[in-house]
């Protein structure tokens, strides 16, 4: 069944015509322009380009080594290697916490239209489908975008297969667009902002959140006995490097917040801080962080006018 709310606002990555149209019997959208064709699988519309991903290798990492990286092939195999799902540790779990408490804390309308981008565990459609806004959960993997809607099978929540760097979105279709601990994977960062904010309506709002001025590590792959990052993080950022991303003429404003001291962290204070609600933590990490600034997190908020 091919989801209204999705179909209404996607164009064609092979050709970028709109619209697409639905084919009787079928479960599939198709561009009447090009023949390009777009299945629907397990209630996810997979909208991958037609065309082989763009091999970007600008990164410097796969620049210096003269490495190519297929990002959709590698994140297709993450998904399915990787269960995004599965309980954290109660560290990891804290910090994931208190970031997702400071995205939901930049929301101003009650209601919209939001894109979930690298959607993993869809912790966005659990929080915000219950309150009545319309969730898009979006991803590279098929695996996590089915269980997504397996999970949380809400009538305003809907699933898509998508790339950034090809994104089928037309242009003013979102009022809020999440990109949480997604930043720092991706090989051209600025274009990964460029393509969310012309997504977003007009006075719609962008939120990313990235480890802050972290220092990447390295381990050597017993594959290829070259130096990889751990975690796939190949950027890091700190909030000049952040708002220097997108300076569009539609930008109302930039800002961010830096957050989650290490202090606590290290010292395994988050069994203490679980029962702290969000304003009460915000005390304590503002408190760490006039002791000693180090925080782990940063969040960026783009307003477009």
């Amino acid at each position: 069944m091919i989801n209204r709310t999705l179909s209404e606002i996607v164009h064609c990555t092979n050709c970028g015509a709109i619209p697409l149209t639905s084919a009787e019997g079928k479960s599939q959208l198709n561009c009447k322009k090009c023949g390009a064709n777009y299945e629907v699988k397990n209630g996810v519309l997979v909208m991958l380009p037609n065309h082989a991903a763009k091999e970007m290798a600008d990164s410097e990492i796969h620049s210096k080594q003269s490495s190519v990286f297929n990002y959709i092939d590698h994140y297709q195999k993450d998904g399915i290697e990787h269960d995004y799902f599965q309980e954290r540790d109660p560290g990891t779990e804290h910090i994931e916490r208190r970031v997702r408490e400071q995205i939901f804390s930049q929301f101003t309308n009650t209601t919209g239209k939001v894109l979930d981008v690298g959607c993993g565990r869809a912790w966005v459609a659990q929080h915000l489908c219950p309150k009545n806004y319309e969730v898009i959960s979006m991803d590279i993997s098929l695996k996590n975008t089915t269980e997504a809607l397996k999970l949380y099978p809400f009538k305003n929540h809907s699933a898509i297969v998508a790339d950034v760097f090809s994104l089928p979105f037309n242009e003013n279709s979102f009022d809020y667009i999440i990109a949480s601990e997604i930043i720092e994977h991706v090989v051209d960062p600025k274009i990964f902002v460029e393509n969310l904010m012309r997504a977003l309506k007009p006075g719609g709002t962008l939120i990313v959140t990235t480890p802050y001025k972290e220092k990447i590590r390295y381990s050597l792959c017993v594959h290829c006995n070259k130096l990889t990052p751990l975690h796939a993080h190949i950027h890091s950022f700190d909030e000049k490097i952040l708002s220097t991303m997108y300076a569009g003429e539609d930008l109302q404003s930039c800002n961010y917040i830096t957050f989650a001291n290490k202090i606590p962290i290290h010292l395994r204070m988050h069994l203490f801080f679980r029962f702290f609600g969000f304003r009460c933590w915000k005390i304590a990490d503002r408190f760490f962080n006039l002791i000693h600034n180090s925080p782990m997190r940063i969040l960026v908020k783009w307003q477009k006018k």
